[in-house]
């Protein structure tokens, strides 16, 4: 084999790499849990979603997050609908989103976290009780 020869396969294999590497991003796009879908929607709507943070912090109204072996329980300070998003931070996939209302006089919410993976989750919380809106933001480890 000459030089001329050993040179294009070079090449081929430094290309066939480039295009492995591109395929496999493009794969891993679709999973990326940093990205927002609705960033823009997000930016536009900031200041009712600084109002509910602020609301938590005025009325004391901060949730109680327990982590036990099998649930995950969160206690409201007062009655409410709500829509919890527990988001994994290494893939979207295993995002999970729940909505509906406190259980209880105790105001509870209860998730099942036998099927959740272990390592890392963002809670993003957000209910309204009374007429008001709130919204808490907590990192978790299961």
């Amino acid at each position: 084999m000459n030089w001329g020869t050993k040179i294009l396969l070079g090449m081929l294999t430094f290309m066939l790499f480039i295009v492995c590497m591109v395929v496999y991003m493009f794969h891993l796009h679709g999973r990326d849990a940093l990205i927002e879908e609705n960033y823009y929607e997000k930016g536009i709507n900031y200041n009712a979603e600084y109002d509910a943070k602020q609301n938590v912090l005025n009325d004391h109204a901060q949730p109680i997050v327990t982590v036990t072996k099998n649930q995950i329980i969160i206690q409201l300070k007062e009655e409410a609908s709500y829509n919890l998003v527990l988001m994994r931070p290494s893939n979207s996939m295993d995002d999970v989103k729940i909505k509906g209302n406190t259980t209880g006089s105790a105001n509870l919410i209860l998730v099942n976290k036998t099927k959740l993976a272990k390592g890392m989750w963002f809670l993003n919380l957000q209910w309204r009780a009374g007429k008001k809106d709130y919204l808490f933001k907590n990192n978790i480890t299961l």
